[in-house]
């Protein structure tokens, strides 16, 4: 029987879970990319369907290794969510209860408590929201990647659900998983994930026959579990990879066509952008990770050859590495592409840690070496000052607004001359017996004016040499239309 996963986060109703946020400033972390980070983290639990009510912040020089935070600060996160504020180790019946960072973990260095008293006492306020007089929270989201020991005593901590970044992003990965292919990769992301939390019952563990003639102990609930997630994994890996080899038979077949890749931070635009380039209806929502599936279209006005824009899955910090491993057929889109357009929302204050991020990631699939194009996105959101700032600070990028037509001819034609040669402009007259020719030359240039005279249809318009030519051509051979037969009444 194949091992079947739910939800990480169970959310019925029309309701809202509230949530609060959690994270622990470490030394290398400055106030502002601690903020940045918890922001995001917001927005992520807010696409989720959370609703995030407040912050809690702790300066240490490290994360407490069984409870994250010190026993001061615990307790302050139970008071949003009315749990007690102590760990109740997990014991089998007759053994001793113990208690907090001595459940599977203990302290490395001996010195934890002491540490623990001067952090609580340099508690970061400028990001600590103040404490709930009424309202709890009902989640706890942690802003780091957890152990499944600290996970577990978080909960009991706060009797509430603790979700660290990773489960988070898996949790709205499976959301908006839409093709066969994008869910099968997520849910071995998942079950990756699952696979060291699975938890043992109070009692140990119930026991199955095991061996010839049911002799021996045989395997537990929890080994059963684990084992069913090791084959249910073996299960998805063969059908996606029979997948993956229609999706580079695809790939090979376009492998003579110019191809442009659309890159980036989560929610920086690309899906906008695609749209503008290709006139098509690509799904596009400002949320995170909206777009999760390739698609593939062909650049408006088509040129010869035709230039094929790809629109790929977005990044963000701290992107499991199950899901680029599991995403790493998708990935190889941006990896195969001829250029590479790497959008960045130019409004978000976090942009250049968003062009690390994505530049490493490409770095992780082998895509750092394909030419790219920094297009700085939502430029209409920055003021003047602001503007010459970006062009002083990245030289050379793109400028626009995936909502301005005019900015995204301007991109449209700077990628029809790098792959189409250099666009000319000339005036084509069309005559009135071969106004079918208007429609064609609409769909095959860009058309800067367009007017009407005894003589037919004239039109300025602006495109490669090869396709004016060909278009010159047709116009010239272009034959009268035929007048329409009488209807015969009768």
């Amino acid at each position: 029987m194949a091992f079947e996963t739910r939800p990480l986060l169970e959310i019925t109703g029309d309701e809202r879970p509230t949530a609060v946020v959690v994270a622990v400033q470490l030394p290398d972390v400055t106030e502002a990319e601690l903020v940045s980070s918890m922001e995001e983290l917001e927005r992520l639990a807010k696409t989720l369907g959370l609703e995030p009510i407040g912050r809690l912040t702790q300066r240490r020089a490290k994360l407490a290794p069984g409870i994250v935070f010190g026993e001061g600060k615990l307790k302050e996160l139970a008071e949003w969510t009315g749990g007690t504020g102590v760990v109740e180790a997990f014991s089998k019946p007759g053994s001793k209860k113990k208690t907090a960072e001595a459940d599977g973990e203990d302290d490395d260095d001996g010195d934890d408590d002491a540490e623990t008293a001067d952090d609580d006492a340099t508690t970061d306020d400028a990001v600590t929201t103040p404490k709930p007089e009424a309202a709890k929270a009902k989640v706890v989201l942690v802003d780091h990647d957890l152990s499944p020991t600290q996970q577990r005593n978080l909960e009991r901590a706060t009797g509430a659900d603790v979700l660290d970044r990773t489960s988070v992003i898996l949790e709205i990965f499976h959301r908006h998983a839409k093709t066969r292919e994008a869910r099968l990769q997520v849910e071995i992301a998942r079950l990756k994930y699952l696979a060291p939390r699975l938890r043992e019952g109070s009692g140990g563990g119930d026991r199955v026959r095991g061996g010839i003639g049911g002799k021996g102990a045989g395997e537990s609930t929890l080994e059963l579990d684990r084992r069913r997630i090791r084959d249910r994994i073996a299960e998805l890996r063969d059908e996606l990879s029979q997948i993956e080899g229609g999706s580079k038979t695809r790939r090979n077949r376009r492998s003579e066509l110019p191809t442009i890749a659309l890159v980036g931070y989560t929610n920086a635009g690309k899906s906008s952008l695609m749209r503008a380039l290709t006139s098509s209806d690509v799904y596009v929502a400002d949320k995170l990770f909206a777009t999760l599936d390739t698609t593939v279209r062909r650049l408006i006005p088509p040129t010869e050859p035709a230039i094929l824009v790809t629109d790929t899955v977005g990044f963000i910090k701290k992107l499991p590495h199950d899901l680029v491993a599991s995403f790493r057929s998708t990935l190889d889109e941006a990896a195969d592409a001829d250029l590479l357009l790497h959008v960045v929302d130019a409004a978000d204050a976090a942009l250049a840690d968003h062009i690390a991020v994505t530049r490493e990631v490409l770095r992780e699939i082998g895509a750092d070496e394909v030419p790219t194009w920094l297009v700085l996105n939502k430029i209409d959101r920055v003021d003047t000052l602001g503007r010459r700032s970006l062009e002083a600070r990245y030289p050379g990028a793109l400028q626009l607004s995936a909502k301005d037509r005019a900015d995204a001819h301007r991109l449209r034609d700077h990628l029809i001359e790098k792959f189409a040669g250099a666009l000319e402009e000339t005036e084509l007259v069309v005559p009135w017996t071969a106004q079918r020719m208007v429609h064609q030359i609409h769909e095959r240039t860009t058309v800067l004016a367009e007017e009407h005279d005894d003589d037919g249809t004239k039109l300025r318009v602006r495109a490669p040499a090869k396709i004016l030519e060909d278009l010159r051509s047709s116009l010239a051979s272009a034959e009268p239309l035929e007048p329409a037969e009488p209807v015969d009444q009768a």
